[in-house]
């Protein structure tokens, strides 16, 4: 077997991994920058943050692109994140209340912010929708985002949305698919 180097390593990661490094990396060292990519998400303060996004990459005239850039950035920021976490987004949103997945508790206030993200089908409704449970799941649970798999998702709900609103479900009420094949084996 071949060592790898680092440099090697570091082209094996994926777009969204060194994306959300980066980001990771840039609050931790520049409070400027954190700041200003806590205001990206807000569509008045968002153009506060361009700089910063274009010198990672983000093409800012796409909204496909921007628009899960700025929702992730400004999350990161907001939870002053050190590393990025393993919770995937259905997961941490039932983590805020006890029993949310139970069916005795169906008016509980998970279910209804989760029911809300699986009704959009347009990106700028999503991201408008998501950043209230984003703050919800950082005062309640305190559960530590898969920022790489979220950005991914979102990245990915214009071509797909059904698929990335199923995944959501799927973390909320049960295991994943993957979880299930290795419990199966």
């Amino acid at each position: 077997m071949d060592a790898v180097i680092p440099d090697q390593k570091a082209q094996q990661k994926s777009w969204e991994a060194r994306f959300v490094n980066a980001v990771i990396d840039l609050c931790q060292q520049d409070k400027g920058a954190a700041a200003r990519f806590r205001r990206a998400d807000n569509p008045a303060t968002e153009y506060q943050s361009w700089e910063l996004l274009a010198r990672l990459g983000i093409n800012l005239e796409n909204e496909r692109e921007r628009l899960p850039a700025v929702t992730v950035v400004a999350d990161i920021a907001r939870a002053k994140v050190e590393r990025n976490g393993q919770a995937r987004l259905g997961q941490a949103l039932a983590a805020c209340y006890e029993n949310s997945r139970s069916e005795e508790n169906k008016n509980n206030p998970a279910k209804a912010r989760l029911r809300r993200l699986l009704a959009c089908t347009e990106l700028p409704e999503l991201v408008r929708h998501l950043r209230p449970v984003l703050a919800l799941i950082h005062s309640k649970s305190g559960a530590s985002l898969d920022y790489e798999r979220l950005l991914r998702q979102l990245n990915l709900f214009v071509a797909d949305p059904q698929r990335i609103r199923a995944q959501w479900a799927q973390e909320f009420y049960g295991q994943s698919a993957e979880q299930t094949a290795e419990v199966a084996l």
